[in-house]
């Protein structure tokens, strides 16, 4: 009895001794991450900060942009960004599918928000500045500033091919070419009308023009057709600012396939990977349809403490809701086994998915996990470089 006790102390040190190792080891490689960006910064290019506000009702209420600076209830805030080494912050322009059906109101929603992000410019040229080029965003992180360079996700505010100079000139460096409706340009991957069977006429001439203007053009949300399609047209390198690999989703369009992840690689393009769990596996993807059913029977929204209640309950149940930084490494690793290290980045969609996130990458303080988990994995500075903001600068000069 006293040896089996004796053998068991013995081995409670172990375990102990061995978790102990690990967290050194884990915080070394935190460590090691915060000095890397603290020399290179993190471009992200899908922040839903901007709709976040309105979704929020935050907008407009006296001293809104305050909350560009510190806003607990979301993942994007001055604060966290520069604790994760975030200092290029792709704002989305974000147009729901519903406004396509008026006519001017996209555009005029565009404008609002365009106008939001100066605001936040404008009342905080301490923490943050615009970026109208890819170089401005290396100056403003030599003087601590975090830019916000601005994307527009759903290409529906362009009504005219007049528009794509119009928004070029208002800050905007990317089009998301439809989100979750077949627009007047493309088909989504949502859609299952396939009303142009890929880009239309018409989008193919927003293509050109957003090539000639010096505005990269976004093949999230598109369709496989319409994606293949623009791989015929454009002329520029493309991205993909929030897409995983649908090697770990089968069946689920919105990611990308094996040979769309080498055509876009082949422009000299760049995948960004997101953080959601919609996009990282299957079985987070099934365990989330049950959570947004629940929550959907009850009557609650998507974030806030009942919906956590909700998702506390499905992981008692054992449902895997929860992905780890681990998932979204595994994205990385499998573009650049297939494609390279020059074409991969990272695109969050923070703000943009409710709490359907890692919880050791709930918000932009937590850059630094990632980075630790990729140098665990032997990926070299360089790499790591590249993935935060060098493949992504490139593509953006490129189209310059």
């Amino acid at each position: 009895m006293i040896r089996n006790l004796l053998l068991f102390s013995v081995l409670i040190s172990l375990c102990a001794c061995s978790a102990g190792m690990k967290n050194a080891i884990s915080n070394r490689s935190l460590r090691k991450a915060r000095e890397l960006l603290a020399t290179t910064p993190v471009v992200d290019t899908h922040i839903d900060f901007p709709w976040h506000l309105v979704e929020r009702k935050k907008w407009y209420k006296p001293g809104y942009t305050a909350f560009a600076i510190k806003n607990p209830e979301g993942d994007f805030d001055y604060e966290r960004a520069k604790k994760g080494g975030l200092y290029g912050a792709f704002m989305s322009i974000y147009i729901p599918s519903q406004y396509q059906k008026e006519a001017g109101r996209p555009k005029q929603v565009a404008d609002s928000l365009i106008d939001m992000v100066y605001a936040i410019a404008k009342d905080y040229p301490a923490n943050f500045a615009l970026a109208f080029r890819a170089d401005d965003v290396l100056t403003n992180f030599q003087k601590g500033i975090v830019s916000l360079p601005m994307g527009m996700e759903n290409g529906a505010p362009i009504e005219t091919l007049a528009d794509v100079a119009y928004f070029h000139k208002r800050g905007i460096r990317y089009v998301t070419l439809t989100h979750g409706k077949d627009n007047r340009i493309s088909d989504s991957s949502y859609d299952s009308l396939h009303t142009h069977h890929g880009l239309s006429d018409y989008g193919r001439e927003v293509v050109r023009e957003m090539n000639r203007v010096g505005i990269m053009v976004d093949v999230s949300h598109l369709s496989d057709e319409a994606i293949r399609d623009v791989l015929q047209v454009a002329n520029r390198p493309l991205i993909a600012t929030h897409s995983g690999c649908r090697h770990f989703t089968p069946g689920f369009e919105r990611n990308l396939s094996d040979s769309l992840i080498l055509g876009i690689a082949k422009t000299g393009g760049v995948i960004q990977i997101p953080f959601s769990m919609y996009f990282l596996g299957n079985k987070y993807r099934d365990a989330w349809h049950k959570a947004e059913a629940e929550m959907e029977k009850r009557k609650i929204p998507e974030f806030g403490p009942e919906a956590a209640a909700v998702l506390k309950e499905l992981v008692r149940q054992g449902e895997p809701v929860y992905a780890t930084v681990r998932d979204v490494a595994d994205h990385i690793d499998y573009i650049k086994n297939l494609a390279g290290i020059d074409h991969v980045g990272l695109g969050s969609d923070f703000d943009g998915v409710g709490l359907a996130l890692p919880h050791d990458l709930a918000d932009v303080s937590a850059y630094p996990r990632l980075i630790a988990e990729l140098m665990r994995r032997g990926y070299s500075d360089r790499d790591i470089k590249k993935i935060c903001s060098g493949n992504v600068l490139r593509v953006w000069k490129a189209n310059e």
